[in-house]
């Protein structure tokens, strides 16, 4: 089959770009880092202690380690390669272009798995934590919720610019709450708390630090990830930054580093001022590092309703991703069109919506944040693995591609990317059955419809699209 086979035969109208296009120049280096870490900043107030029950202190540390290194070598390999390829389709693009477009849209489906499924999830803390404030007399419940989905996309409707000033005002709130929060937590700081899991002796390999044994490091991988989940989705805002082939790479290491050093005061201060037992399955673990059992004081309050901020610039920031990637993928016609069409404020809007319906539906109906997660840190997994591929298949198969931003290390940076995510992947069924195989048979019906429908109505006027025949074109020149 052609190229041209897996094309719509019916050309699109004139102005079908006209009426799917972003706000260019919209976000620069400031913007865009800001969205870099408010992808991720909640997990460091919740979520990633449950790896203590899963590997202790030791396990989780030596897990966050590997999987920080992961995303390191994912994100240089993400910053050479958004610079190549500065569209909205993010690691579709990059795969697309590498794997074709199966492997195009296996890649845009992970991510979309992940970027639906994670605001969803968020919004259920949201609910609990408003509910534990006692904000308003309010419980967490579909009205929380919904509340939650219909003012923040609101703000997004009404244009990018606007949208990622917000988030990068509530992503420094929380920032500073984690500083502040570990300044007062090293004050109580006892090493001898850090290693206070009991240990089973019928794990192998099984110490004080590390309680669970050696696999236990192994199923503390994605929690480990928490740290930082969501930083790859900054080149979804590629068609709307400013410079991107230059803006691009450095807001990916800023990002991370500011990712890395909050994470390692979070982790130490978390578990030294309280001991990784009082923590590791509480819902508010830097509170309860705080407080413990006792009454609350001024500073744990301030964590607590520091810990809503973080939790609402991940909503916030999580809500943009998954409408650029819908966006992307509908306007390539690999989803129905219709979903990529932008408002006169240059808003995907139906991207926006749609995955905000799905995402408040599923809060309401099972309330269970937890699980959702791990499908979407499922979907991650698969989107790590290809877009490291995608990097290596590219510096293969085009060594003279320009390249504006090169990867240091180049090939064995995304292959240690690529590795990590494998494993990484595999863990997921340590942790969640359940959730692991929900993820699959979201993936096999969407891959369904495009087996049997879309690839056969792609849009060659998509920018990930005309990159793509543009390669193949040079490739049957040289072959000729």
């Amino acid at each position: 089959m052609t190229l041209d086979d897996t094309k719509d035969a019916a050309a699109p109208a004139d102005d079908y770009l006209t009426r799917r296009t972003l706000r260019r120049g919209s976000a620069g280096w400031l913007l865009l880092t800001g969205l870099g870490v408010g992808y991720v900043v909640s997990g460091d107030f919740s979520g990633w202690n449950i790896g203590l029950s899963e590997g202790g202190f030791g396990g989780l540390a030596i897990a966050t380690v590997l999987m920080g290194v992961m995303y390191a070598c994912l994100v240089y390999a993400l910053a050479e390669l958004s610079a190549i390829l500065p569209a909205a389709g993010g690691g579709y693009g990059f795969a697309r272009r590498a794997l074709g477009t199966w492997g195009g849209f296996l890649t845009g489906t992970a991510i979309l798995i992940e970027y639906v499924l994670a605001p969803a999830a968020i919004s259920i803390f949201i609910g609990d934590y408003v509910e534990s404030l006692g904000l308003f007399g309010l419980e967490s419940g579909w009205p929380v919720y919904l509340a939650c989905f219909a003012i923040f996309i609101g703000i997004h409707l009404w244009g990018v610019g606007e949208a990622l000033r917000f988030s990068l005002v509530v992503t420094a709130i929380a920032v500073a709450a984690l500083l502040i929060f570990a300044v007062g937590a090293f004050t109580e700081f006892h090493a001898d708390g850090l290693n206070d899991i009991p240990v089973d002796a019928s794990a192998l390999g099984s110490n004080s630090w590390l309680p669970y044994g050696l696999l236990g490091i192994w199923a503390a991988f994605p929690f480990g990830m928490w740290f930082f989940l969501g930083v790859e989705g900054v080149p979804l805002a590629a068609e709307e930054a400013k410079d991107p082939v230059r803006s691009m790479p450095r807001a990916l290491s800023l990002s991370l580093l500011i990712l890395v050093a909050l994470a390692v005061l979070t982790f130490f201060a978390a578990t030294g001022a309280r001991g990784s037992a009082a923590i590791q399955e509480a819902g508010n673990p830097l509170v309860v590092a705080l407080q413990g059992d006792g009454e609350p004081t001024a500073l744990s309050r301030f964590v607590n309703y520091a810990g809503l901020a973080g939790l609402v610039a991940s909503f916030f920031s999580l809500i943009y991703a998954g409408s650029r990637q819908l966006f992307a993928l509908s306007r390539a016609g690999y989803l129905p069109r219709f979903l990529s069409l932008t408002s006169r404020r240059k808003s995907p809007y139906l991207g926006l919506l749609i995955p905000g319906a799905i995402g408040f539906a599923l809060a309401a109906g099972t309330g269970n944040g937890a699980r959702m997660l791990n499908i979407a840190v499922f979907g991650a997994t698969i989107s790590y693995a290809l877009m490291a591929l995608s990097h290596i298949v590219l510096r293969r198969r085009e060594p003279e591609l320009p390249r504006p931003y090169r990867t240091p290390g180049g090939i064995a940076t995304s292959t240690t990317a690529f590795v990590l995510a494998l494993s990484a992947l595999v863990a997921t069924f340590l942790v969640d059955v359940t959730a692991a195989l929900i993820a699959l048979a979201v993936y096999a019906v969407a891959l369904a419809y495009f087996a049997f429908y879309s690839r056969r109505h792609l849009v060659a006027a998509a920018p990930e699209e005309e990159f793509a025949a543009l390669a193949a074109a040079e490739a049957e020149l040289t072959r000729d």
